[in-house]
Order: structure tokens, then C-alpha cells, then sequence
């Protein structure tokens, strides 16, 4: 995979994640804007999955105690949000996996 690929895929990853969390896409900057590398776009998605999921549990939590402030719609939403990302994170996970054996698999 190309450097120009990986970036293009790692702009879509953080468009749909800021899509996902209900987040303006202007309100976010792009990796060339903020000069980020990769691993630490990596690391910041990783942060944003695990806070999704976190937020999902908690609300089901609430849910479950009977809080009449919080509604099954909204918790089944951030809960399939929270999958949907997850699953996006084990894909790219994969797909790193991949990239490195293709990597170690070159000859010199």
C-alpha cells in the first residue's frame, strides 16, 4: 500500500468517525493540517473506539437502572455506533497485519 493510499484511507477513517460521533467534519482538521504522523492518528482513533464504546456502556448502564432521561432508541444507536467502529478498528488492524507481513515477506 502506497503512502498517498494510506493517507487517503486514513481521511476516510476519520470522516466516518467524525460522521459517526455526530461531529461536524469542518470542525476537524486534516492530517496535513495538523502534522500528525501515523501512529498517532492510529493511536487517537484507537482513543476515539474506545470512547465510543465507553459512552455506549455507560448510557445502557443508565438505561438499565431505569433513568428516565436516557431512551432505548438512543442507547441501541450509540450501541450499534460503537460496534460499527470497533469493527472498522479490527479491519484496519487487519489490514496493518497484512502490510507488515507483505513488508517482512520482501527480499533485500
Amino acid at each position: 500500500m502506497s503512502a498517498p493510499a494510506i493517507q487517503a484511507a486514513l481521511q476516510q477513517m476519520q470522516a466516518l468517525s467524525t460522521q459517526a460521533s455526530g461531529q461536524a467534519a469542518a470542525s476537524q482538521p486534516s492530517l496535513n493540517e495538523t502534522g500528525g504522523s501515523f501512529a498517532g492518528e492510529l493511536q487517537a482513533s484507537l482513543g476515539r473506539i474506545n470512547q465510543m464504546q465507553q459512552t455506549a456502556n455507560q448510557q445502557a448502564m443508565s438505561f438499565q437502572a431505569g433513568d428516565p432521561n436516557v431512551a432505548l432508541n438512543d442507547v441501541m444507536i450509540d450501541m450499534q455506533k460503537a460496534s460499527v467502529s470497533f469493527d472498522m478498528g479490527v479491519q484496519v488492524r487487519n489490514r496493518l497485519v497484512t502490510a507488515y507481513k507483505e513488508i517482512m515477506g520482501l527480499q533485500v
